[in-house]
């Protein structure tokens, strides 16, 4: 006797979920992860701001680029929720109507955590690939490292890796640099110690 087929996750499925998770549906599951942790949304909020000023703006670099912080995209029956992404503007040139986009961005940045990192590095990544978007960014606050991958053939190809004390030049973004430091400031040495309590 035949097994029935799994049954994909809907969009009621998602909308069902409490609102202090995030949910996406990757190949057919309903995967929910808490929000992320200070670490993870720090080092979020100063990777865009390092990207905007240059890529969106253009003040000391190309502009041409507009990033948005969570959207919610749908990339064929697959909506993931990457922590930023980016579209060249010719490519997402009005705001779209609905509270998600079904087009696949050309860059996405993602911060790996525990509960993320297995999706991250597996079927999103893949997912990511199959959609055509063309460059990811895999950032782990924890360790302090950033690989820099470019979709080339269809499979992701290793650009480079930036750890503590370097700097980063990676592609799309390298026509202007940054210290992959400044995306940790809790870890910054000049930084005020703690309050003691």
């Amino acid at each position: 006797m035949a097994e029935a087929a799994p049954r994909w996750a809907t969009y009621a499925d998602l909308e069902a979920v409490p609102d202090h998770l995030v949910a996406e549906i990757v190949d057919g599951v309903l995967e929910t992860h808490p929000r992320p942790r200070m670490r993870h949304g720090t080092a979020a909020g100063e990777l865009y701001a390092e990207l905007t000023l240059p890529f969106r703006r253009g003040r000391g670099g190309p502009g041409g680029w507009i990033f948005v912080i969570e959207p919610e995209v749908h990339l064929g029956r697959h909506v993931v929720v990457p922590d930023i992404a980016g579209w060249r503007r010719e490519r997402l040139p009005a705001e779209p109507e609905t509270a998600y986009t079904d087009i696949p961005p050309d860059w996405v940045g993602k911060i790996l955590s525990p509960s993320t990192a297995r999706l991250d590095r597996g079927p999103k990544r893949r997912i990511y690939a199959e959609a055509g978007v063309g460059h990811l960014w895999l950032l782990d606050p924890t360790d302090g490292v950033l690989e820099g991958f470019a979709l080339t053939g269809g499979h992701w190809l290793l650009l480079g890796t930036v750890a503590r004390g370097e700097t980063v030049t990676l592609p799309p973004f390298d026509a202007v640099s940054f210290p992959l430091d400044d995306l940790f400031p809790f870890d910054d040495p000049a930084a005020p110690p703690p309050a003691e309590t």
